[in-house]
């Protein structure tokens, strides 16, 4: 029970991160396969941060703001009843040897079952938001895809790797071949979504795994 407490408790202080982190990558859109032959001459390589890029667009980080503000009611509603529960624990504690044996007993029930709404509640709380996360990640990301494709192609490149995959086979590259903040300049510029306030929150993405990554 311990641990299930630990968890929610978690959750209550801030799930919208947690849910956030654990989002997967969207599939491969369908449009992923080649779009082009390939022209004659060596090949042109390019390596990009997919997930990070999708995150870090103007439109991501809206997107991601506005999820939290829309979760920020749950999130305190979590958050105070975690606070009851802790001020009714220590009550018991510092009152217990002057309280009945029966009246020991109904606090102690009262706080057990408050801690399985808080787990409860909490649970559910994760995971309607990474389902929507989930939801809003692919949608944007298909039309990140889109973008890549048509700068990959405007700029002879022959091949893009993911190296945000964790099992991605790119162990070096060089940086001028990373072309996540081109991709992301040039869909903030299609998109026409505005650069978010300063002091905005960056909406979380995987860490990329490549280049650099330990």
């Amino acid at each position: 029970m311990k641990r299930s407490l630990a968890f929610a408790v978690t959750l209550a202080s801030g799930f919208a991160l947690n849910a956030a982190a654990q989002v997967p990558a969207a599939p491969t859109p369908a449009s992923a396969a080649p779009v082009a032959t390939a022209p004659a001459g060596p090949a042109k390589i390019a390596v990009v941060a997919f997930q990070v890029a999708v995150a870090q667009t103007n439109e991501g980080q809206r997107n991601f703001a506005d999820l939290q503000k829309k979760y920020d009611p749950k999130r305190q509603q979590l958050k105070t009843l975690n606070d009851e529960i802790e001020s009714l624990t220590k009550q018991l504690q510092t009152q217990g040897d002057k309280l009945s044996e029966t009246e020991r007993a109904s606090r102690a029930k009262t706080i057990d079952e408050k801690k399985k709404v808080l787990q409860r509640d909490a649970e559910d709380a994760q995971n309607d938001m990474q389902q929507e996360m989930q939801e809003l990640y692919n949608a944007l990301a298909s039309k990140v895809y889109d973008v890549l494709a048509s700068y990959s192609q405007q700029h002879g490149f022959t091949l893009v790797l993911d190296v945000a995959q964790q099992q991605t086979p790119v162990l070096y590259a060089s940086e001028s071949t990373n072309i996540t903040k081109a991709v992301i300049d040039a869909y903030n510029v299609k998109s026409g979504v505005p650069a978010p306030p300063p002091g905005t929150p960056a909406a979380p993405a995987p860490a990329p795994k490549g280049p650099g990554a330990k």
